[in-house]
């Protein structure tokens, strides 16, 4: 690995963000969560991002939760802070805030609704990168954008100081080969779907940013690290258990579900920003079925 880059590997958490019942941030509560992360082995964090409701944070709040995240972690395992949208000055803005904080990279999702080109794609994450002055993961995630960060688009990102991973959330298993095979010794390719893990670190990537790490951190970082040493046999063992769990959290849209579940275990109040809503009652069955069939919460859970 390159040193002028932090050390992505494993599973690395997108952190849900917990509200209070008034709408508010629920520090407290985000604090045990960042421990029971890092208690649990989890590789890296990642806060402010999809799973984190970043979209509907305003930029104090962004601040605020990775800066907690900062504080907590306290250099034991890196923080990869969410930092997206699709005006690329007001990104660049955000970045410059973010370094302040103190975040070891930050995580900045392709451009949505806008759907620019590889031109557009290559200067936005140019401006990106250099506003901040951080190491940079791009984030693939065109199910959500619109756009998706191809093979020839990422080859010339990698040309880009500071770039220096890729999400790839594209679902795309032959794509995500070619990211792999493609990318130079110090650049990282890592999964942006729990479904994908372990196929993708078998092709060559370092670890998962993952959304069922936030439910089973400590199974989530064994599937990581059983795969990187080539138990694949454990691997598969453990990716066949909690299949179901990856898959029901995305029975509607992330986070709801996953949400839903850690609220069912007690780790915090199932509270949302609109337009995100709670999931519908015949999900909730479904994710509480899972949630039984595995042992995380018992008969009598609602």
């Amino acid at each position: 690995m390159d040193d002028r880059f932090p050390e992505l590997v494993g599973c690395g958490t997108a952190l849900v963000t917990p509200f209070r019942a008034d709408g508010s941030l629920d520090e407290d509560r985000f604090v045990r969560l960042v421990d029971r992360q890092i208690d649990a082995g989890a590789g890296f964090l990642v806060p402010g991002g999809t799973t984190g409701e970043g979209a509907t944070l305003s930029t104090e709040e962004k601040l605020r939760i990775v800066s907690l995240t900062v504080e907590r972690a306290g250099g034991r395992v890196p923080v990869v802070a969410g930092c997206g949208g699709n005006d690329t000055s007001g990104v660049a803005a955000l970045a410059r805030e973010l370094r302040k904080v103190g975040p070891d990279a930050l995580l900045v999702v392709a451009p949505y609704y806008n759907k620019p080109t590889p031109r557009g794609l290559l200067e936005h994450y140019g401006e990106v990168a250099a506003a901040g002055g951080l190491p940079v993961v791009v984030y693939n995630v065109p199910g959500r954008t619109g756009v998706n960060v191809g093979p020839a688009t990422l080859a010339g990102l990698r040309e880009i100081p500071n770039i220096f991973a890729v999400k790839e959330a594209s679902g795309d298993i032959a794509q995500i080969g070619r990211a792999c095979a493609e990318a130079p010794g110090w650049f990282t390719v890592l999964a942006g779907d729990d479904q994908t893990a372990l196929p993708a670190m078998a092709l060559g990537g370092r670890g998962v940013i993952s959304v069922a790490g936030n439910v089973i951190p400590g199974p989530m970082a064994e599937l990581c690290d059983r795969t990187l040493a080539n138990d694949f046999e454990a691997a598969r063992r453990l990716h066949r258990k909690w299949l179901p769990l990856m898959e029901v959290n995305f029975c509607e849209s992330n986070p709801g579900p996953v949400k839903f579940a850690m609220a069912a275990m007690g780790l915090l109040e199932p509270r949302y920003r609109l337009p995100m809503t709670p999931i519908a009652e015949e999900n909730r069955a479904r994710v509480l079925g899972v949630l039984r069939s595995v042992g995380l919460v018992d008969e009598k859970a609602r």
